[in-house]
């Protein structure tokens, strides 16, 4: 019996399962030929250098989350001999997505759970901040944020924080998440039961999660 719910942010409620690398990508190629390989060494560049310096705010939006990792997206790779002068058609293209697609998919869905949620995130010190820009604050009973508890995924010791704060046992806690590495795969190792957001299918035939969804609104509970 499930009795509680954890739940990713990143890649699972923003964007049901589509990776943000993905993302950036295609709204890049909107203005700009980026070679593919380059583009990767700029995104890991610029989250790296988020997670080891306090550049994000508590009071960073999502869209300014966003402005923020582009403008040191752009950065490295106008040092790599890329010109680029669109900022804001990226910003724009990346921004818009997630607003249509959680008030259409995701805010939608999570109303309609009827059980207590906990959100489990490696997110920058701002989810309290996103969540009431996305009108979703009043959905969780609590947040579990790397920034702020010291502990990132895919260490299971965040989770046990989540089933903590839900207040019951890992075996009637569904944990949701679109990482089979980072949410998946520790959570279950401390004993929740799961629900794999996954929209790659060769990927679901190397793990059997207790549900393997293709969006959200596949969800069962």
């Amino acid at each position: 019996m499930i009795k509680g719910i954890l739940i990713d942010f990143g890649g699972t409620i923003d964007s049901d399962g589509i990776h943000w690398f993905d993302q950036f990508r295609d709204a890049y190629a909107l203005v700009a030929d980026v070679p593919e390989s380059l583009f990767w060494d700029a995104y890991v560049h610029t989250e790296r250098t988020l997670g080891r310096n306090p550049i994000i705010g508590p009071d960073y939006t999502f869209c300014k989350t966003l402005q923020t990792k582009i403008a040191l997206q752009t950065e490295y790779l106008q040092s790599n001999g890329v010109t680029l002068t669109a900022q804001d058609t990226i910003l724009d293209t990346c921004y818009n997505k997630v607003v249509k697609h959680i008030s259409t998919v995701s805010k939608p869905v999570l109303e309609r759970i009827q059980l207590p949620m906990v959100l489990v995130t490696n997110f920058y010190g701002n989810m309290h901040t996103v969540l009431h820009e996305f009108g979703l604050s009043h959905l969780f009973k609590d947040v579990i944020e790397s920034a702020v508890v010291g502990v990132r995924k895919p260490d299971p010791e965040i989770f046990r924080l989540g089933v903590k704060a839900l207040g019951f046992e890992p075996s009637e806690t569904l944990m949701i998440g679109d990482s089979l590495e980072k949410d998946i795969l520790p959570a279950a190792s401390i004993g929740c039961q799961t629900a794999w957001l996954n929209n790659k299918e060769l990927l679901s035939m190397t793990y059997k999660s207790d549900q393997t969804i293709t969006s959200l609104k596949e969800l069962k509970v």
